[in-house]
């Protein structure tokens, strides 16, 4: 018969304790698995069920506002990102969602607002060639041009391969009349995808402009 110490009783209870938090840890419902499975909604109240439990987490702020955007809940995702930068001001992750949502919103200038400060907190953060893209956008939106081809060449120099971030610079620069520059954006967009119908036409009218 096996004798047990007190010293392996308590190795044993800490063992029990140990494996027992880790199959619990294991049910937990992921918030990041389902956002990428696309599951938004799910997302959303795991998110909001760990917030109830744990108020500061910045993770289920980052992921509730990703959720929110992706269900175009752009109000909730603004006031959630609020929230969460009242907790933490500079979370990076955090900053970008603002300016994302107020640029769905509508609200150009406090986007370029928060979209500026994420270039200087994450200079080479995951989310950095969208934001150089969304800037380029709300240029456009606000007509400054330039302002929108510098942006927008950024946001391709570090994702090359997305053809439609092609032909918005092409438009940005065709905008702006630089139609030399504006065919090449418009062709490097249509090497990307053949059919961008933006680009098809966006290409014409640069070179019967160039050519009037």
């Amino acid at each position: 018969m096996i004798q047990f110490n007190s010293f392996s009783r308590l190795v044993l209870v800490l063992l029990l304790i140990l494996s027992a938090a880790g199959l619990a840890a294991q049910d937990q419902p992921d918030a990041l698995a389902m956002y990428r499975q696309g599951e938004y909604a799910k997302a959303v109240d795991i998110c909001l069920a760990e917030l109830e439990t744990s108020p500061r987490n910045m993770n289920s702020y980052t992921v509730l506002g990703w959720s929110l955007i992706a269900l175009r809940r752009y109000q909730e995702a603004l006031n959630y990102a609020r929230q969460g930068l009242d907790i933490s001001r500079y979370d990076h992750r955090v900053v970008e969602i603002a300016g994302e949502a107020h640029f769905y919103l509508g609200n150009n200038l406090e986007a370029l607002k928060f979209f500026e400060e994420y270039t200087v907190l994450a200079p080479t953060g995951d989310r950095i060639g969208m934001v150089y893209y969304f800037m380029g956008e709300t240029f456009i939106r606000i007509g400054e041009y330039n302002h929108a081809d510098i942006a927008l060449s950024t946001a391709v120099y570090h994702s090359p391969n997305i053809a439609r971030w092609w032909a918005r610079l092409g438009y940005a620069r065709e905008m702006a009349e630089d139609f030399q520059f504006s065919l090449e954006a418009y062709d490097q967009a249509l090497k990307l995808n053949p059919s961008l119908s933006d680009a098809l036409r966006g290409k014409e009218r640069a070179a019967e402009k160039m050519n009037s």
